[in-house]
């Protein structure tokens, strides 16, 4: 049995133990123990980082004190002792749970003195065991132990002989793996077959303590085979697996140290020659770029693109004239964000707050954008939709964008395309021409370094063609979700996937996009505000914006909300908040000034009364009812871009030959054809009115619109004029307080119009009290807010008949002129 064990030991254990066991001449007499609890507690060794197999001499260092006095104890009375390993070998002063409860009972055969100061006992095991408890600690552990013997095994059979030789062929075909010394694997081939054996060589060979625990465990010695088995078939797999790890890394280092060799062997032969070091400088700037690719999520397209160019820029010249141009593209390439995204914040809560607390009023866009936001949290991912802002200037259109990407935590990019002529701008430039560069959605996609970010395309409507292409068409495929994932750019020369970017459009006038960009777009109104809803805006937003920029303090200054209110209606004319803006910053500058004149100012409170002396004299007056006192004189309404208007159409006869009729007041063609329209049918329908015919040949009309400098178009004047022409020729009062607004046809019917929620309330500024519209345009009534619409009364109309009886009165206005023709005039005309 001593002979096995100096086989089997390790080397170090070989140089310091395999001489002490060899001088023993008889190891003690072994007392055979019946199975079960031993009569007595005996001493407890903790052992670190070791696990003894019955049958085993082992060698053990001794360091703790106590664990010397137990080991000499045990030595001079020829006492069992309990050797259990540790769970952790940092503990110093183990307890029975520090313990493993699987050991050894064993006795203590020798004592020596090392080398050095250190002592080692012979420990020789007998018998399995498992420790029931811990009794006493002084002067060393003693528990209690369960004598837990092996199961007879066969060592004959055929089942054992093979399970020990194919322990064996493992030991031997994978020295290196197992880290088995020559002399050792010889040792093995001539091992006994025997259960001795397999108790040594699991003591000896290099395991973890977890796995020696398990084959300890084991109380049948063919299983603990089948284990061992396992454990060194792990073993062999997992040295293979870190073999192989090393190996393609020592070739990575290898190939880049040959790279590295060679280029500075050109660099020194390039140097002898007199040659600059342009090839060398070329393959370090090759080898940081591809360094850098390494971490590039891209597909395998991009990859192959990258890489082919990459290959021929190592063979340029810094000289060569393409250097720079194929650098420049090789770092746009890596600086495109491939596969880089941002994290969606998808609490509705908190975006609902940012879109509150950002924008006063907008019920329908914020719910547009929340409802984007829902979908996108229940899904999880989505095509982004191209969202399409339009409205008048200033009402915070752009903004939003801002706050949408902020809601949503994405990144903001705003792209500018007003004034944009050049195709190029979005595709992109041919790497062919000179200073070619990516087009502005890459670039946009660069800057903001995630590949799904907000784009903002501000001022869609003003991207205009020319000879250099049309940038609206190139449009077409950026803003459509089912191409955008597959956009080409012409600098790339690669697919650039869009779908995730959410592409927000803003737009003035709908009419100069184009048909298929704007079947692409989504369309949301961002209307003009009302009085009421600018006096807010400036009391939460601009007021405290503007005091910040001046340097004004709450106790500096004070806005009251009539103030406010002045300024929105006397001094600004917009549909948006950025006259008032500045309006408001003007005001804070002088207040400013007065401050650093005198500093004993007190809390200056901007007043109506007081709005003169930092504004000066009001720059617009609203226009007001007027009255019904005047035949042919209507009140319309108007849509305007900075919002709703009234204007006054105004009717005149004179007498004249021939009938002519003369339009007045800058009006554009389709207003001019309304006032044609209108004159038509009523001298069609003139039966209606109780109009003598005869006056159309002699008296002359003349329709004026006032403000005459400022452009009117449209057709929703034409049930105005025709209402103005049948008070003139009738010479009948229009009602009072009414205001119409309505596109006529020929035979008199009336179709709907737009911008009626800015008429209505350009109607309730003026004091209008009722309102004619079209059937069609009840609808958009019924949208508009309830606190709107309060003191108007809406009268819906089909046909200008219907308009004819609301607002002409039966009774006629004073002084009215006689329309009658004379007799006489009438009997010559009837001769001829």
């Amino acid at each position: 049995m001593k002979e096995l064990q100096y086989k089997l030991m390790s080397n170090d254990n070989a140089q310091q133990s395999v001489s002490i066991i060899a001088d023993m001449q008889s190891s003690p007499r072994d007392f055979e123990i019946e199975a079960g609890d031993l009569d007595m507690p005996i001493p407890i060794l903790p052992a670190r980082n070791m696990v003894i197999f019955p049958k085993v001499f082992h060698p053990m260092l001794i360091g703790r004190s106590s664990s010397l006095r137990l080991v000499k104890a045990a030595e001079h009375k020829n006492a069992l002792i309990g050797v259990f390993c540790q769970k952790k070998a940092d503990v110093e002063n183990p307890q029975a749970q520090d313990l493993h409860p699987v050991g050894v009972v064993a006795r203590v055969s020798r004592i020596f003195e090392m080398p050095g100061g250190h002592v080692t006992a012979i420990v020789h095991a007998l018998y399995r065991a498992r420790l029931g408890g811990i009794v006493d600690e002084l002067p060393y552990l003693r528990g209690r132990v369960k004598i837990d013997p092996e199961k007879e095994v066969d060592e004959k059979s055929d089942h054992f002989k093979m399970l020990f030789e194919s322990i064996r062929d493992t030991l031997v075909n994978n020295q290196q793996e197992l880290e088995i010394v020559p002399e050792l694997a010889f040792n093995i081939r001539t091992l006994p077959v025997q259960s001795e054996t397999v108790s040594v060589m699991c003591s000896n060979l290099s395991m973890d303590v977890q796995d020696k625990i398990l084959l300890l465990e084991k109380n049948d010695v063919e299983e603990r085979m089948f284990s061992l088995l396992q454990i060194l078939g792990r073993q062999v797999k997992l040295a293979q697996i870190k073999a192989s790890i090393q190996q393609k890394a020592k070739q990575t280092i290898d190939q880049q140290q040959r790279t590295y060799f060679l280029q500075q062997q050109m660099k020194m032969i390039q140097d002898e020659l007199g040659i600059s070091n342009g090839v060398a400088d070329t393959h370090d700037e090759a080898f940081r770029l591809r360094r850098i690719a390494v971490f590039k999520e891209w597909n395998d397209n991009v990859k192959e693109v990258f890489n082919k160019e990459l290959l021929k820029f190592e063979k340029l010249y810094p000289q060569n004239g393409e250097y720079a141009t194929m650098l420049t593209y090789l770092e746009t390439m890596l600086a495109v964000p491939w596969g880089q995204f941002t994290k969606d914040t998808l609490n509705l809560k908190k975006a609902q707050r940012t879109l509150n607390s950002r924008h006063y009023g907008l019920e329908k866009v914020k719910e547009r954008i929340l409802e984007h936001l829902a979908v996108l949290k229940l899904k999880g991912n989505m095509k982004s939709p191209i969202l399409c802002f339009y409205g008048p200037p200033g009402v915070g259109k752009t903004s939003l964008g801002r706050s949408i990407a902020e809601a949503m935590g994405r990144k903001y990019v705003r792209i500018s395309l007003g004034g944009m002529h050049d195709e190029s701008e979005i595709r992109g430039h041919r790497r062919t021409y000179i200073g070619a560069m990516p087009g502005q959605i890459v670039k946009s996609l660069i800057k903001a370094k995630s590949y799904n970010p907000v784009f903002v395309l501000d001022e869609i409507d003003k991207v205009c063609s020319s000879h250099n292409g049309d940038p609206s068409a190139a449009l077409l495929e950026v803003l459509d979700p089912e191409q955008n994932k597959a956009f080409h750019d012409n600098y790339l020369e690669v697919d650039v996937d869009l779908s995730h970017v959410m592409f927000i459009a803003t737009a003035n006038d709908l009419s100069t996009i184009p048909k298929p960009l704007l079947d692409r777009l989504e369309l949301i109104e961002v209307s003009s505000y009302i009085t009421e809803e600018k006096v807010e805006i400036a009391r939460k937003h601009l007021v405290p914006k503007q005091m910040e920029e001046n340097g004004m303090k709450k106790e500096n200054v004070k806005f009251s909300k009539a103030a406010l209110e002045t300024i929105v209606e006397d001094y600004t004319r917009e549909s948006g908040v950025r006259q008032l803006e500045k309006m408001i910053g003007k005001v804070l500058r002088k207040v400013a000034l007065k401050y650093a004149l005198d500093e004993t100012v007190q809390l200056i409170d901007i007043k109506p009364d007081n709005l003169t002396d930092y504004l000066g004299m009001k720059l617009y007056s609203r226009d007001k009812y007027q009255g019904n006192e005047y035949a042919g004189v209507v009140t319309g309404l108007a849509w305007t871009a900075v919002g709703g208007e009234i204007l006054f159409v105004e009717t005149s006869l004179s007498k004249g030959k021939g009938g002519r009729l003369t339009l007045t007041g800058n009006l554009g063609d389709v207003m001019k054809e309304s006032a044609m329209l209108a004159l038509e049918f009523i001298k069609a329908h003139a039966s209606l009115l109780q109009i003598d015919q005869e006056v159309f040949d002699n008296w002359n009309i003349h329709i004026h619109v006032p403000e005459g400098a400022i452009p009117k178009d449209g057709p929703s004047a034409g049930i105005t004029m025709a209402t103005s022409i049948a008070s003139a020729l009738t010479q009948r009062k229009v009602k009072a307080g009414i205001a119409m607004t309505g596109e006529i046809t020929l035979r008199g019917k009336v179709l709907p119009v737009g911008g009626i929620r800015e008429k209505i309330l350009a109607a309730k500024r003026a004091g209008i009290k009722e309102v004619i519209l079209c059937e069609e345009n009840r609808k958009d009534i019924e949208e508009i807010e309830e606190i709107y619409l309060k003191g108007l009364t809406f009268h819906y109309v089909n046909n200008v008949k219907e308009v004819f009886e609301m607002a002409l009165l039966k009774s006629k206005v004073a002084d009215p002129i006689d329309l009658t023709v004379p007799k006489e005039e009438h009997e010559e005309k009837s001769e001829k």
